[in-house]
C-alpha cells in the first residue's frame, strides 16, 4: 500500500465515520479501486477504527467525563440512566455481530453492488429524517432499543452507522442535538468491541502473513494520522449539519454514490 492510498482510506474513514455516507462501504469501494485483498488489509482496518473512536472521545471528552462521574456516583441520575439506554442500544448489534458473523463477512469482500444498494437505502432514510418536524422527545428505553436494532443492520457495508442511527432517532421525534449525542457515544463500545474481534482475527493469522503486514508501519501510521484529523473535523461538522437539518444533502450524495457503483459493476 502506497503512502497516498493510506492517506486517502484513512481520510475515507475518518470523513465516512461520522458523516453519513457509510464508512464501511467506502472503505469497501476505496479497496475495490485500489485491489486491497481484505486479509492484506485486515490490520490497516484496525488502526484506522482506533483513530475513528480516539477522534469521538477527543469531540465529546467533556460528554465523557460527566458520564463517568455521574456513573460513578453510584445512584440512580441522569448519567446512570443515560450509559443504561447505551448498553440496551448495543445489545441487537452485539448479538448479531457474534451470532452472523461469518454470514456478515461475506459482505465485506469488495462487493460493489451490494454497497451500492445499501447506499441508497442510506440515502432514503437521510431524506425521510430531514423532513421530520417534531423533534422534542428525549431518549427512553424502547427509542434506544429501536435505535440499536437500527445500528444492528448498519453493521452491513453501504449502510451508514451514523446516518442510519441518527436518522433513527429523528423519525422517532427525538431532539437533533441529543440524537447526534447519543448516537455518537452509542458507538463507542461497538468499535472498540470491533476492534477486539478485528485483532483476534489478526492474531489466529499465520505468523508469515502477520510478517508481511508489519513491514507496512509507515502506511499505517500515515493513515491512522489521517484519520484520526478527519474524524475530528467530521464528527465537529455532522453535530452542526445535524442542528440544522442539512441531512438531505447527504442524501442526495448517497444515492449519487450508489448509482455510479451499480454503473460500475456493469462494465
Amino acid at each position: 500500500m502506497s503512502l497516498i492510498e493510506a492517506i486517502i482510506l484513512g481520510v475515507l474513514q475518518g470523513l465516512t465515520e461520522f458523516l453519513p455516507v457509510s464508512s464501511s462501504g467506502h472503505i469497501e469501494l476505496g479497496k475495490a479501486l485500489f485491489g486491497i485483498e481484505m486479509k492484506e488489509g485486515l490490520l490497516f482496518t484496525i488502526v484506522l477504527h482506533f483513530a475513528t473512536a480516539i477522534s469521538t472521545i477527543l469531540v465529546f471528552w467533556k460528554d465523557i467525563i460527566h458520564l463517568l462521574k455521574g456513573i460513578f456516583q453510584f445512584k440512580w441520575n441522569e448519567e446512570l440512566r443515560f450509559a443504561l439506554f447505551v448498553a440496551l442500544s448495543m445489545i441487537p448489534a452485539a448479538v448479531v455481530g457474534l451470532s452472523m458473523k461469518d454470514w456478515i463477512d461475506q459482505f465485506f469482500d469488495s462487493n460493489v453492488q451490494f454497497v451500492s444498494i445499501m447506499l441508497l437505502l442510506t440515502g432514503l432514510i437521510l431524506f425521510a429524517s430531514d423532513r421530520v418536524v417534531d423533534t422534542r422527545k428525549d431518549i427512553s428505553g424502547v427509542r434506544a432499543l429501536i435505535i440499536g436494532l437500527v445500528q444492528a443492520v448498519a453493521i452491513l457495508p453501504g449502510i451508514s452507522r451514523s446516518g442510519s442511527t441518527i436518522g433513527a432517532s429523528i423519525l422517532l421525534n427525538m431532539d437533533r442535538s441529543k440524537a447526534a449525542r447519543f448516537s455518537f457515544l452509542m458507538v463507542l463500545p461497538l468499535i472498540f468491541g470491533a476492534m477486539a474481534s478485528e485483532i483476534k482475527d489478526f492474531l489466529e493469522m499465520s505468523a508469515v502473513d502477520r510478517a508481511a503486514m508489519d513491514l507496512e508501519i509507515l502506511p499505517t501510521v500515515v493513515g491512522f494520522i489521517a484519520a484520526l484529523i478527519s474524524g475530528v473535523l467530521a464528527c465537529q461538522w455532522m453535530i452542526r449539519l445535524v442542528k440544522k437539518s442539512k441531512l438531505r444533502y447527504f442524501s442526495y450524495y448517497c444515492w449519487l454514490i450508489g448509482i455510479i457503483g451499480l454503473v460500475y459493476t456493469l462494465f
